[in-house]
Formats: structure tokens, C-alpha cells, sequence
């Protein structure tokens, strides 16, 4: 991976994530040339301040539904890759934003793959979004590429408007560019170090415990495939 990423300028959006953060370290051990997006820090502790790198890095705070700064930020870092991570994670979140939801989820999406269209060099775009992305039909096993998509939540129903834009945007406009890359990454359930995400099991059991209390489990007869952060970023990055 070293031969890979070393001194390639990277764009990381949501960079201040869970997995993000984790992205930006394994990125920088590397020895690429990091620049990041990001509105805000999503948790307070937050894995992005612990890391204490904001110094080598080159980070935008902005709006990935800004789609004028996204261009702007695009055409000036001049990216070799770009990882797009930047989302509302939270499904309970959706329910009360879905409207920011869907714009933050699917546009911004299409914001990040629309700014590549002016770039002249080789880019790689990962786009990150979700295996809540298929119809959920209570399968015992796990999704595939060529499961329907669908979504009940807004959450879910967002990654999955996200995977017909992108979709859209390969098939049609970037397919009359030969310089723009594009790959999907459908993780989920993702645990590990430095999550302090309200509403998510591992999270909210270690705030439980810490504070003697009984931990509340929202959906117990539901079965879920974890992951280590770290497995679905070497994904990515392979």
C-alpha cells in the first residue's frame, strides 16, 4: 500500500469521523499528502482531536451539500484519490433529519463525483456508502451486489438514492471521461476504537457500564454482522 499512496494527495470527505479518522491515520502512516472535509466533529471525545495530525493535514471545514465549495476545494487540491465518507451515519438521526438526511447522504454524494468532472488527471473515487442500502427482506443470509435496493428508514432509503446516483453518474456522464475511476464500498455495523456515536450498541454499553446502569437494547431480536473498523478500510483501500 505504501508504493500505492506514498506522496499521493489525497481528499478524505468527513475525515473527522469514526472510520474516517481512522482513514486519515492509516493514510498518513502511509506517507500520502492528506486533505480533508469535514463540518464538524461528530462526537464529543472525539478520535479526530485524540489523533492530534490536524497539523499535517490540509483541512476544510465546509458542507459537503455546498456544492460550489466542493468544486473549489476539488480543483485546488488536485486529488489522486478521493475517499468519500462524509454522511449522516445515524439511523435514529434520519428519523428526526430526514430531510437533511437525504440531502447530506444522496446529493452530497453527487456533489463529491460531480466535482471530479473538471479534473484533466487520473482520479480514483471511492464512494463509502452502505450495506443498509438493500431492501431489508429478513434474509439469514448476507446481502449481495445484486440484492434490490431499497429502505424503509430514511437512512437507509438515502444510501440507496446515493447508489442509484452513482450509478447514474458511472454509467452515463463519467463514462464519456477516461480519467475518473469509480468504486463503491458497502460496509456496516462497523465497531472499534474511538466510536462515541450516541445510539449505537457498543457506544451505548460502555457508557452503561461506565455509569452502572442497565444497558438499553433498542432492537434485541436483531442480528448483526459486525466488522472492526479496520477490516472495511483495508477494503478501501485495496
Amino acid at each position: 500500500m505504501e508504493k500505492v499512496f506514498k506522496n499521493k494527495k489525497i481528499l478524505i470527505t468527513g475525515h473527522s469521523g469514526f472510520k474516517g479518522s481512522w482513514l486519515l491515520l492509516w493514510l498518513h502512516q502511509l506517507g500520502a499528502i492528506v486533505s480533508g472535509i469535514s463540518l464538524y466533529h461528530p462526537s464529543n471525545p472525539s478520535h479526530y482531536r485524540i489523533l492530534n495530525i490536524k497539523s499535517s493535514i490540509k483541512n476544510y471545514k465546509e458542507d459537503i451539500n455546498n456544492s460550489e465549495k466542493i468544486d473549489k476545494i476539488v480543483n485546488e487540491i488536485q486529488p489522486d484519490f478521493i475517499f468519500h465518507l462524509a454522511a449522516q451515519p445515524i439511523v435514529h438521526e434520519s428519523y428526526a433529519s430526514p430531510l437533511q438526511t437525504f440531502k447530506t447522504n444522496a446529493i452530497g454524494s453527487a456533489n463529491v463525483l460531480n466535482a471530479t468532472l473538471k479534473l484533466k488527471k487520473k482520479c480514483v473515487v471511492i464512494m463509502i456508502t452502505s450495506d443498509k442500502c438493500y431492501e431489508n427482506i429478513e434474509t439469514f443470509r448476507g446481502y449481495r451486489e445484486i440484492d434490490r435496493l431499497g429502505g424503509i428508514d430514511p437512512y437507509s432509503a438515502s444510501k440507496a438514492s446515493a447508489e442509484i446516483i452513482i450509478n447514474s453518474y458511472v454509467k452515463s456522464i463519467l463514462s464519456m471521461k477516461k480519467n475518473i475511476y469509480v468504486g463503491i464500498g458497502r460496509a456496516g455495523n462497523v465497531i472499534g476504537g474511538g466510536d462515541w456515536a450516541k445510539k449505537r450498541i457498543v457506544p451505548d454499553c460502555v457508557r452503561s457500564w461506565k455509569n452502572n446502569k442497565k444497558v438499553e437494547i433498542r432492537n434485541p431480536i436483531s442480528t448483526r454482522p459486525w466488522q472492526h473498523v479496520l477490516e472495511p478500510l483495508s477494503g478501501y483501500l485495496l
